[in-house]
């Protein structure tokens, strides 16, 4: 994970060196159940809503969340979160 302060912001990349996501696919992964792997089975906890509920917390405080993914390279997650105030 990295975080690069901005003026009012933060942005927070988080990135994988994993297999990447198929471009036809990236549309999807946001959507609750969504799974890229069909065989991972749901008593390994994996239930396809991690980056549907990640994408709905930025909605309610006015963000956005974006991806970027390379076969073979892996997958960048990136938002921006405001810097609070000292004042």
């Amino acid at each position: 994970m990295h975080l690069i302060p901005h003026q009012e912001n933060v942005a927070v990349q988080v990135s994988d060196t994993g297999h990447g996501i198929p471009a036809k696919d990236l549309p999807q992964i946001f959507t609750r159940f969504y799974q890229l792997d069909k065989s991972r089975k749901s008593d390994l906890g994996h239930s396809g809503l991690g980056l549907a509920i990640t994408k709905k917390i930025l909605e309610l405080h006015d963000r956005t969340i974006d991806v970027a993914s390379s076969l073979g390279s892996g997958t960048t997650f990136s938002f921006q979160l405001p810097i609070k105030s000292s004042a």
